[in-house]
């Protein structure tokens, strides 16, 4: 399958009512689309990272009366999966797609990252673009410019808020027409991992 963009309809997923009809819609309209992505970046991925990259689809599996706000993949360089690794992630909410790299809580090892981050702050801000986003935790929409936001606070709090999280990255409208356009999408998507790489690559240093 050629991933041809995202509809308006597989937006509106997210306002099916009940767990089973949500997760169907789920599967049958978002998944196969993000199979098309994921296949192409995680090759893309291990070219720029030198480490074999595995894609990975959220099963939503552990949900039993609440239907998810939200979907992604996540491609990281373990095959067994991807919450306990930084990852790199693409997926949407109502009413915006987002292209993350990711350390989400259950990181093992997240005060270390976060401390690397932290002796390397003035390195991540020359390096990423100020339009990019910061959000601190997976399952909300909230994000804030790194032009705008405390990184270092945003950090510390990382560092030692054991639910605290790390995301960096693009937030885009489900109005925009890049997110409409499949070759486009994964252009934007494969450019911003581009930009994140040296910052994933710090974690490994």
């Amino acid at each position: 399958m050629k991933f041809e963009g995202f509809s308006k309809s597989d937006f509106e997923t997210f306002h099916v009512n009940g767990l089973e009809d949500r997760m169907n819609a789920i599967q049958t309209r978002i998944q196969p689309k993000f199979k098309a992505i994921g296949e192409t970046l995680a090759s893309d991925l291990s070219a720029m990272t030198g480490m074999e990259m595995f894609l990975h689809i959220a099963k939503h599996a552990r949900r039993t009366v609440n239907p998810p706000n939200d979907t992604w993949l996540a491609i990281a360089n373990n095959k067994r999966g991807y919450k306990k690794h930084p990852h790199f992630q693409v997926g949407l909410f109502d009413d915006h797609a987002f292209i993350w790299l990711a350390y989400i809580y259950e990181l093992p090892n997240k005060a270390e990252y976060a401390q690397k981050f932290l002796d390397q702050m003035d390195f991540i801000i020359e390096n990423v673009p100020g339009d990019f986003v910061v959000s601190m935790d997976h399952m909300k929409k909230d994000a804030e410019k790194i032009s705008v936001i405390n990184l270092k606070k945003t950090l510390e709090r990382f560092r030692d808020v054991k639910k605290a999280e790390f995301l960096i990255g693009r937030q885009i409208p489900a109005d925009d027409p890049i997110v409409q356009d499949g070759d486009g999408f994964i252009s934007l998507a494969k450019g911003t991992f581009e930009t994140l790489i040296p910052i994933y690559k710090l974690g490994f240093a």
